[in-house]
């Protein structure tokens, strides 16, 4: 996985003390299959949990997502009892359907460039609204959907995310 968000992503929470499993859904890059919209995706991302489950045995499990792996992890992550923390990053707000959120009691945070395209601001901040607590929105002004020039203020904001809780 070369991404240079999901890297930071990823470095905070190594940072941390976590274990971290970066992986390629099906059909992207050396991975196997084809993109199945989401349904296939989240399959892929319910079998890295059992994974790391196996591998840290009795550790928390936290998610966390970039983009469409954010929509995945959302959807996923809100409706499966182990995660216990969740964490999105260049959310696409505007490309899914995210009523599984609602009833969403897990801790949450939402990283957003001022200028992403694929998730504007004003509809995360309507979405946002409607969340149940414990909620967070940081909004990194003047980035754009891959923080470019901003990821240090991303790895800032998921750091102080893990730390609060």
């Amino acid at each position: 996985m070369h991404n240079k968000v999901v890297y930071r992503i990823a470095r905070a929470f190594q940072d941390a003390g976590f274990g971290v499993l970066r992986f390629n859904f099906r059909g992207v890059g050396l991975s196997q299959g084809t993109h199945d919209n989401g349904r296939g995706e989240e399959d892929d991302l319910r079998a890295a949990m059992s994974f790391m489950e196996g591998k840290f045995r009795g550790a928390q499990l936290w998610l966390a997502g970039f983009s469409f792996g954010s929509a995945v992890m959302m959807r996923v992550g809100c409706n499966d009892p182990r995660p216990v923390a969740l964490a999105a990053a260049g959310f696409p707000v505007s490309k899914y359907e995210f009523q599984d959120l609602a009833t969403c009691n897990k801790p949450k945070l939402f990283v957003q460039g001022s200028l992403d395209q694929f998730g504007p601001v004003d509809e995360l901040t309507r979405l946002f609204a409607s969340l149940p607590e414990p909620k967070e929105l940081a909004i990194i002004d003047g980035a754009d959907h891959f923080f470019e020039g901003r990821l240090s203020e991303l790895n800032a904001a998921v750091a102080r995310f893990i730390d609060e809780n």
